[in-house]
């Protein structure tokens, strides 16, 4: 090896150890590591921020950004809000839920469809009385495979067809990863409704927990005008049996009343004192159109109009609030919020919140006043999981929304417009016609992943030009000298494969495909075939909690324990190659 190959090699490989290792965010780790290629000679300084302007990049900050036009517009809420149902079955439920996620992923960004079906799931096994980890994985496993359909699916797809470009002269087209994409997507979804999802661990304490830890006691408040005003307690049962919450206690004059009070006649200022989840607090509440106060924290949190509202929240990786306390993020002081409660794996965290770190995976319960809860949630990057409408939608601009977005991607698959513009143009349409707030717009990107994928294209590419991919490549052709191509491909898949179930898959991808084609050139082989076989391989993390950020975005909400992912991961990653490589060798070799 020569200096540079040596230097860039020792340079990815302790990326690769600190991405695992987790200590530091992924971004700082990949921009260090640039940083220091720069410093070292081995990345030329007037290159070392061409990847930050490679279209790669730019699609997946525009891709998430027309996720969020499409949210804010009630498009995604027009197709699920209708196709739920409690009723139904668990291989049933898998089955829709699974088909909508993956049909979303190949044309949203995977992470955003998962963001938004998290909570219907959640909410229809709360409905259901099932514990939310029997179907989340299923859910997050589906929106991973959906991705693998569409150039704009998942950034591995959009950052290979820009390899491909730069080294065979053209990228690939936005459903040139259909074939492939939808079998592999089909067959992994028939195994996890029908077998998969009976393979994760059944630890009913813990999945119950995920719901009980959200129960707690509060008080509605009966407004002046109300209509429940001259009824008796007891007449709100039935009501609260529908929307599953408990009525313990009734409040007046600042006294609690003797037992439930079930005789009493409600006066204009009593507050029922109940005990249900969060989900369930509100459909009562709305139901009855009560109000929701507790004038401890209203003081305290200075509320002034709206009242107080509690979210369920769920922490992403990258979200402002990981890795540290409230106290340290100055939440109530910057966002006049209370932290009530944590869930994190089943355990809960009772004591000492405020000096708690929080990880990504967790779940938390906050106070807010009603009037700026999306504010809040936005402001902490965190995903709400119970599905309590905190995203204001234009509904009277879905269509318009759904509209610009098709016409786009059709335009862009027949070649009309370059997709990076054309998904431009959906951007500024979407703030013309008042989807998306322009003060909100660069809200929605997720700039960490743009600052690892720049960094680590930059790096990728000095690798190249050093000769150290074709080094890989002749390696791993050695290795694999005499076997058949399908075997090679299979080999290659396997090896990604692996790679992405503990590092980023942003990361996996860009190492992974000038390796592909190299290998493509030395067989005498198309290196479409091969930079499918990575493009499957980057995409298909199913082995562990941070392979993906879908699977840790579910870690708390669902209850697992990391250990669990494999259990149904692994049979899943067989399938997928099974039938990847016969896909591939029939349409591209």
């Amino acid at each position: 090896m020569t200096f540079e190959q040596t230097i860039l090699f020792a340079l990815f490989g302790a990326v690769f150890a600190l991405l695992v290792w987790g200590r530091w965010r992924y971004d700082i780790v990949a921009f260090s590591a640039l940083l220091a290629g720069v410093a070292l000679g081995v990345v030329p300084e007037d290159e070392a921020f061409a990847g930050f302007g490679h279209p790669a990049v730019v699609i997946v900050a525009l891709v998430l950004i027309v996720s969020a036009g499409l949210v804010r517009s009630g498009a995604v809420h027009l197709l699920t809000r209708t196709v739920t149902d409690s009723a139904r079955g668990v291989q049933g439920h898998i089955a829709v839920m699974g088909g909508i996620g993956a049909a979303l992923s190949g044309f949203i960004n995977n992470v955003a469809a998962l963001a938004l079906l998290m909570p219907v799931d959640v909410t229809t096994a709360r409905k259901a009385g099932r514990p939310p980890g029997r179907t989340l994985m299923p859910l997050s496993f589906a929106t991973i495979l959906g991705g693998m359909v569409t150039l704009i699916g998942t950034p591995p797809n959009i950052i290979i067809a820009g390899i491909r470009e730069e080294s065979l002269g053209a990228p690939f087209g936005m459903f040139d990863f259909a074939p492939v994409g939808v079998a592999t997507a089909v067959a992994g979804l028939a195994f996890v409704a029908l077998v998969g999802w009976r393979l994760i661990p059944a630890r009913g304490d813990v999945a119950e927990h995920v719901e009980k830890v959200t129960e707690y006691v509060a008080e509605l408040t009966v407004p002046d005008d109300s209509e429940v005003i001259g009824k008796r307690v007891r007449e709100l049962y039935v009501t609260a049996e529908e929307t599953d919450v408990a009525i313990i206690g009734l409040i007046r004059d600042d006294k609690r009343r003797y037992g439930t009070s079930a005789n009493t006649k409600l006066q204009a200022g009593d507050a029922l004192v109940l005990e249900a989840t969060p989900a369930a607090l509100e459909e009562f509440r709305s139901a009855l159109s009560l109000g929701f106060a507790d004038k401890g924290h209203e003081d305290k949190l200075k509320a002034e109009g709206s009242g107080l509202t509690l979210i369920e929240v769920v922490v992403p990786e990258g979200a402002r609030i990981a890795g540290k306390t409230v106290h340290s993020v100055g939440l109530l002081w910057r966002q006049h919020t209370v932290l009530m409660g944590i869930s994190r794996q089943g355990r809960r965290i009772t004591e000492q919140m405020r000096r708690t770190k929080v990880r990504p995976g967790d779940i938390l319960l906050l106070l807010a006043p009603k009037e700026s809860a999306t504010t809040v949630v936005e402001w902490l990057g965190v995903l709400p999981l119970a599905d309590r409408g905190l995203t204001v939608t234009q509904n009277t601009k879905t269509w318009a929304a759904i509209g610009l977005f098709a016409a786009a991607v059709a335009a862009a698959s027949v070649g009309l417009v370059y997709l990076p513009i054309g998904l431009g143009i959906v951007v500024v349409g979407y703030v013309l016609l008042g989807i998306l707030p322009a003060r909100e717009l660069y809200d929605h990107v997720e700039w960490p992943v743009l600052v690892l994928l720049g960094s680590m294209i930059a790096l990728g590419g000095a690798l190249d030009a050093a000769g150290g991919t074709r080094l890989i490549a002749e390696n791993l052709t050695s290795l694999t000298a005499g076997w058949p191509v399908w075997a090679v491909l299979a080999a290659l898949m396997v090896v990604t494969m692996t790679l992405s179930d503990v590092l980023n898959n942003t990361a996996t991808a860009v190492v992974a495909a000038p390796v592909a084609i190299e290998m493509a050139r030395a067989l005498g082989v198309s290196p479409d075939a091969f930079l499918m076989a990575v493009a499957v391989g980057a995409s298909c993390a199913f082995l562990t909690p941070i392979g993906h950020k879908n699977n840790t975005l579910i870690l708390g909400p669902g209850g697992y324990r990391f250990g669990d992912y494999w259990q149904m991961g692994l049979p899943l990653e067989v399938i997928v190659v099974a039938v990847a490589v016969p896909v591939i060798l029939l349409v591209w070799v």
